[in-house]
């Protein structure tokens, strides 16, 4: 049996920079909005509030390179670092750079691109933009020779030799397949072939994105196209149920605004029913999500996740997922600490370890 390779998504947000600081005010990083958190409805677990590593700023060497044991104690193979490129101008990169100046942690690494405006969603203010995307040839190919001597780098995950660069919201690209074509092009005169992957996230899911020069898909828990059936399956339930109470009870038409509140028991017994896509996808899971830290007036929340929910959910992806090659054996976990998106394997104060040690214990249930 191939062993699978498990990949978690990082974010490198716990740090100043002075574009935040102009934005947001003096200071201001992803734990801002974490310890602003409020519970919104009975039982609502906020805030999410960090035990182990504590309130972490990325700058420090000696957390990255804790963050990277403890991953590796648990069973992870590697992280994959957000890259924000705009244009020539990098963002948030202060952390990946340093772990790549100084070799440490010598812990396996891979780029995914974020490559979506940033706006001021955060404060209700989702059209007013604050770094714009540019697409053009040009910046395809100032991209991709920045890029380059990060995939030269003896810790870049690799597969057969391809560096693995994933591009968050590729439909987004005017032409991915040109932007792709040049990535090639550049990285082939420094003698660096490329395997190119792509996020089945949002509205950009399905096999036409994986025909135009990508390698693979990533599967992006929790907005795949799985999650895509579901919240139509309960669009349908909430819409009967909308009409009833206006029929009957008119207080109770709250209960259908409230749409972007999932159960997680039941989201996970549903995803397990779900087969594999046809086309090249590696399998993704997600611990949680609440991002009502980041966004209170809109904000998608599970509930009644739990360790063993997630553990029953890594068990059944596992048994089922084959590796399309001996190194075509990922699977992507959504997060190691999206703190203001509830989505985290970090210890917290709520679960201390246990999404880590539910993992591992899959892991090795399934290793044989």
């Amino acid at each position: 049996m191939t062993k699978i390779r498990p990949i978690v998504i990082y974010l490198p947000q716990y740090h100043p920079i002075p574009e935040n600081d102009e934005w947001w005010g003096k200071g201001f990083t992803e734990w801002t909005n974490v310890t602003k958190a409020k519970p919104l409805f009975k039982g609502h677990y906020q805030p999410h509030l960090p035990t182990d590593l504590g309130f972490y700023d990325l700058r420090l060497s000696e957390v990255r390179e804790e963050q990277a044991k403890m991953a590796k104690e648990y069973g992870i193979y590697g992280f994959c670092y957000y890259h924000y490129w705009f244009n020539g101008k990098c963002m948030l990169e202060r952390p990946f750079q340093e772990v790549f100046e100084s070799g440490k942690p010598d812990f396996p690494f891979m780029l995914c691109w974020a490559n979506e405006n940033w706006t001021r969603v955060w404060d209700g203010e989702s059209k007013k933009i604050l770094m714009e995307q540019k697409y053009s040839e040009e910046d395809d190919r100032k991209h991709i020779q920045h890029l380059l001597p990060y995939f030269k780098d003896p810790r870049y995950i690799k597969v057969n030799g391809k560096a693995v660069f994933a591009i968050y919201q590729s439909g987004l690209l005017p032409d991915l397949e040109k932007t792709i074509k040049i990535w090639r092009e550049e990285a082939q005169k420094e003698g660096i072939s490329l395997y190119i992957c792509r996020f089945d996230c949002h509205e950009f899911v399905g096999e036409k994105y994986l025909q135009r020069g990508v390698d693979a898909t990533i599967d992006f828990q929790p907005f795949s196209s799985t999650m895509r059936t579901y919240k139509k399956k309960m669009l349908l339930k909430r819409s009967i149920r909308f009409a009833f109470s206006r029929i009957f009870n008119l207080n109770k038409i709250s209960n259908f605004v409230a749409a972007s509140k999932y159960d997680y028991k039941d989201y996970v017994n549903y995803a397990i029913t779900q087969p594999f896509p046809s086309y090249k996808i590696f399998p993704g899971i997600t611990p949680s999500w609440d991002n009502s830290a980041r966004k209170p007036n809109n904000y998608m929340v599970f509930i009644n996740n739990t360790p063993l929910l997630y553990k029953k959910w890594l068990d059944n992806i596992l048994k089922k997922f084959k590796p399309y090659s001996e190194e075509e054996n990922f699977i992507f976990i959504n997060a190691w600490n999206e703190w203001a998106e509830g989505n985290h394997l970090e210890p917290c104060i709520k679960w201390g370890r246990q999404y880590l040690e539910k993992t591992k214990e899959a892991l090795n249930e399934n290793e044989n």
